[in-house]
């Protein structure tokens, strides 16, 4: 291994029928493998099993089934005397990868979600393992290690454009299924280049070695990505958010294209150990207070720089003799490193929810020790030396006092966690405008400062539902629960889905969410909502508009008759959902003999009366406003309320002459 060296990869340059687009059909087959992969198979697919209530018990053996198909692909792919043409091998791979994708659109059981996930294993098994061993076919003859890194940066990057990243767990598996038909037909169209064993030369890397690298880095990633995917403060500052993702996406770009440089220069040992620094570098900020910044920087270049070599070492880089040898390494690189190592890493993630310094170390001996055993005898003894200095000042920072452990966990700041992991930023703000109608629908106002101080600031990525900075001033803690569980039990025209799953794992999630959320409140909104409601008075001119342009009684059956009696059974499920669990239990306007707005009132004054509630709700009961709501809808609710309640009096007392 001393005498060893890594030479720069040279492909003859010759022009083939395809040119000058030689080698693009490469470029869209490995972006549209990346995009698969990272944005469905590792992201949209859990997405979509968490909507259907999977629990984490039901979890492990579905992700337990996708690595046991890809890895028995993987390795049996290459190995098959039969079907042996690669163009329909790689075709089959991506339309099973689509039609895994369609099956989730599908109510998947836990066993049928066990099936899918095989299906995607064996799928991505065939397509990776096919592509890569030929993939100088598809990718041609001219500057093929910047195209290999190309593809995989924009695959990379796409994956983080916030639409896509954002997307709900059915629109990812459209955009994959999309995007495999169109690899499909790129791959059906697309000549397969005619190059000859003989006009690779590749560089001299080890497989062993190369083996045990890759299996090390892909360790590695996946596990700090489970751990910043489980850990809400963590994700906040890495990818959510429209900034976030654009710079990570750009990042990722630029650490594929330096790989795919230094790669064409011959630096395999250069790129894999920048992205060993890259990642472990990463995991140790991940554990230090204040490190997410750095952390977020440094993750998208190392697994952009070691997900180029991951395609290009099998295919030129590693040392092997003809096609069959080639297609062998890159299974068995794939089984091992892919699969195998990214189960390792996602269980040290789930087991230990931090990477230890220890296996670092370790996994840099991989790294080093080639190196050091490269260097003439006087680098030999720098690198020793310099080992030494770093093992006394570990041991030495391992003598200075600790930091105390931080304090119990609250219930307010768990729930607080569920908010942010559950995305609730993506449709919510904390953030009341001054100046703007926020205020009398939302407010009061916080102070700016105040709110970005906050670790994270959730002041939210956009606006589609209503602000929740003083949420627990205006909804009880019962109609929370109510309509975190079902939205439209309680709110008929709400967009919002339903997180009725976070009480149905039993593990207290649900109500952490209720409580954080009934916790966003201040002194000063009792009185805030006190002079808005005063406030607020349509004119008679408004009501006699409304009475013509609106129906009230439509209004209140949707808005209201999910609580309220009106001679007859509520419309919603906010009643039976609630059950004895009301601070006092909503009237039947018009049969309740108990009931009154208040007494004296003209007919006008009770109007305004009504309207007010319906607006602003009843502090201290479970009657929540409509705030939302137009005037024009909250002044046709209380009209037809108004008249009807004159209606049924008129009638009682006429009855009881």
């Amino acid at each position: 291994m001393a005498n060893e060296r890594v030479d720069v990869t040279r492909i003859r340059s010759g022009r083939s029928a395809w040119s000058p687009a030689n080698g693009w059909p490469g470029v869209v087959l490995l972006a549209a493998t990346y995009v698969y992969f990272l944005i469905f198979a590792q992201f949209g697919f859990l997405k979509r099993l968490g909507e259907l209530g999977l629990e984490d018990a039901q979890l492990k053996p579905v992700m337990g089934a996708m690595a046991v198909g890809g890895i028995l692909m993987s390795l049996g792919a290459p190995r098959a005397r039969f079907w042996t043409c690669p163009k329909c091998r790689v075709q089959t791979g991506l339309l099973g990868c689509a039609v895994m994708a369609a099956m989730t659109l599908l109510t998947l059981t836990p066993m049928l979600a066990m099936a899918v996930a095989a299906g995607i294993g064996l799928s991505l098994g065939l397509l990776t393992v096919t592509l890569v061993a030929n993939l100088p076919h598809w990718i041609g003859t001219r500057r093929p290690l910047m195209k290999i890194a190309l593809g995989t940066g924009l695959g990379y990057a796409a994956c983080n454009v916030p639409w896509l990243f954002d997307a709900g767990a059915r629109g990812i598996a459209w955009v994959a299924l999309g995007v495999c038909l169109l690899a499909t037909a790129v791959a059906n169209r697309a000549p397969m280049l005619p190059v000859e064993d003989a006009a690779l030369e590749t560089g001299t890397v080890p497989f062993g070695l190369g083996l045990g690298w890759f299996t090390a880095l892909v360790w590695l990633d996946s596990a700090a990505f489970f751990i910043i995917q489980n850990s809400p403060e963590l994700k906040a500052g890495t990818w959510q958010g429209d900034m976030h993702l654009w710079r990570t996406g750009a990042l990722h770009l630029v650490g594929t294209l330096t790989a795919g440089l230094l790669l064409a220069r011959g630096r395999v040992r250069t790129c894999l150990g920048l992205a060993f620094g890259f990642l472990a570098g990463s995991c140790w900020l991940l554990g230090t207070p204040g490190g997410i910044a750095g952390a977020a920087l440094l993750y998208p270049v190392g697994v952009s720089l070691y997900s180029v070599a991951l395609v290009a070492c099998p295919a030129y880089l590693i040392m092997s003799r003809g096609w069959d040898e080639r297609g062998r390494r890159a299974g068995l690189l794939y089984a091992v490193a892919g699969w195998t190592g990214s189960a390792l890493g996602i269980g040290m993630g789930q087991n230990l929810h931090a990477v230890p310094m220890a296996f670092v170390a370790a996994a840099a001996v991989l790294f080093v020790v080639p190196w050091v055993w490269r260097l003439s005898p006087g680098g030999r003894r720098q690198a020793i030396a310099v080992a030494l200095v770093c093992a006394v000042a570990w041991g030495l920072q391992r003598q200075l006092p600790q930091a105390a452990p931080a304090s119990a966990e609250t219930t307010v700041e768990a729930g607080r966690r569920v908010y942010i992991a559950e995305g609730c930023i993506h449709c919510h703000s904390q953030y009341v405008r001054p100046g703007t109608r926020d205020v009398a629908m939302w407010g009061p106002v916080r102070p700016l400062a105040e709110v970005k101080a906050e670790e994270p600031p959730l002041i939210g990525n956009r606006r589609q539902g209503p602000d929740l900075s003083q949420v627990g001033s205006r909804r009880s803690v019962l109609w929370l629960r109510l309509h975190t569980m079902d939205p439209r039990a309680v709110s008929a025209r709400s967009i919002m889905p339903g997180y009725g799953y976070l009480w149905a794992r039993g593990d207290g999630r649900g109500e952490e969410l209720v409580a954080y959320l009934a916790s966003l409140t201040s002194a000063e909104a009792g009185e805030h909502y006190a002079a808005v409601t005063a406030a607020w008075k349509p004119s008679d001119e408004d009501f006699d508009v409304t009475r013509r342009d609106e129906d009230g009684e439509r209004l209140f059956t949707e808005h209201c008759g999910t609580c309220h009696l009106a001679g007859g059974q509520a419309r919603g499920m906010g009643r039976s959902m609630a059950g004895g669990g009301f601070k006092r239990m909503p009237p039947n306007l018009f049969g309740d003999a108990w009931f009154r707005i208040a007494p004296g009132l003209t007919e006008s004054q009770e109007r305004v009366a009504v309207g007010r509630v319906v607006k602003y709700g009843l502090p201290g009961t479970d009657m929540p406003g409509l705030e939302y709501l137009p005037d024009g809808e909250v002044e046709a609710i209380a009209d037809w309320v108004t008249r009807k309640r004159s209606e049924t009096l008129a009638g009682r007392a006429a009855a009881s002459r």
